[in-house]
C-alpha cells in the first residue's frame, strides 16, 4: 500500500517553517519535522508547530547537527518504522512550490518503484553562482550517470521510495551535508532505481536563510563528483546496456 509522508531537515529556519508546515497541513500530508540541531529560538518555534498540529505533524529532534543528508536519512528511517513508503524530501527555507507536493506524489503513485525528483523552473531571484554550479553539476552528472535524463541533481524537492533508499544506505556511505541530494540521486541511478521529474517553480526569497557555504560546499561537491567519475568507469559496460524507465 502506497503511504506517503513528509520530511524536513530544519536547521535554523524558524521564518518560514510555520507557512510551510501549514501549507502541507493544509493539503492533508502527514510531516516529518527533523531537528538538526538548531538553535533555541528555531527549536522552540518547532514545539510551537508541534503543538499547534500535534495530529499531523512530529518531532525528530538529533542530538547535534549532522547535516542536510544526515538529516533527511534519519527522517526516513523513522518514516520506514511507521509503515510509509515513500517519502516527500522539501526544504524548509521557502525555496520550494509546495502546491506541486501532489503532483510528484501522484507520479510516485504510479510508479512506485522509482525517485521523483522536481525539475526547477528558476525565476530571476536565483543566485548567480548557485545557478553557474548546477550547470556544472548537470554536466558532471550526465557524465557520472552516462544518462542525460537527471536534469537537476542539487533539487531539494523530491519523493523517495523509502526501502531502496534505506538498502542503499545499507552498502554505501552517502554524502550527509549538502553533497547529499547528488550522491544519493547518482547512486539510486547507478543502481537501477528509476529517475522521474516533475517540473516545479524555485524561488531563493530574499529573506530566506540557506546554509550553503560557497567554498567549502563547492570543494565537498567537486571532490564527489570526482569520486564518482571513478565510480562510473567500471560501471560503464552496464550503464551503457541498461534499459531506461519509459515515461
Amino acid at each position: 500500500m502506497f503511504r506517503a509522508a513528509v520530511v524536513i531537515p530544519v536547521y535554523n529556519h524558524e521564518r518560514y517553517l510555520p507557512t510551510l508546515v501549514g501549507k502541507l497541513v493544509g493539503i492533508r500530508l502527514p510531516v516529518i519535522l527533523v531537528d538538526d540541531g538548531s538553535s533555541a529560538s528555531c527549536a522552540a518555534v518547532i514545539d510551537s508547530i508541534v503543538q499547534q498540529h500535534h495530529n499531523d505533524v512530529q518531532l525528530l529532534r538529533l542530538p547535534g547537527n549532522q547535516g542536510k543528508g544526515g538529516a533527511v536519512l534519519s527522517g526516513l528511517h523513522l518514516a520506514a518504522e511507521q509503515g510509509f513508503t515513500h517519502v516527500v524530501q522539501i526544504d524548509a527555507d521557502g525555496q520550494h512550490t509546495v502546491e506541486d507536493a501532489p503532483q510528484l506524489l501522484d507520479i510516485a503513485r504510479a510508479h512506485p518503484e522509482a525517485l521523483v525528483t522536481g525539475q526547477p523552473i528558476f525565476d530571476e531571484s536565483v543566485p548567480r553562482h548557485r545557478l553557474y554550479l548546477r550547470y556544472l553539476t548537470h554536466y558532471m552528472v550526465a557524465i557520472n550517470t552516462l544518462n542525460l535524463r537527471l536534469v537537476d541533481a542539487m533539487c531539494g524537492f523530491r519523493v523517495y521510495p523509502v526501502k531502496a533508499v534505506l538498502l542503499l544506505e545499507q552498502e554505501i556511505h552517502v554524502g550527509r551535508r549538502m553533497d547529499f541530494d547528488i550522491d544519493i540521486l547518482v547512486r539510486l541511478d547507478w543502481a537501477g532505481v528509476p529517475v522521474l521529474t516533475k517540473r516545479t517553480a524555485v524561488r531563493y526569497p530574499l529573506d530566506g536563510v540557506s546554509h550553503f557555504r560557497l567554498w567549502r560546499d563547492n570543494a565537498r561537491i567537486t571532490s564527489l563528483h570526482i569520486r564518482m567519475f571513478f565510480g562510473m568507469l567500471w560501471r560503464m559496460p552496464r550503464l551503457l546496456f541498461r534499459k531506461r524507465p519509459v515515461t
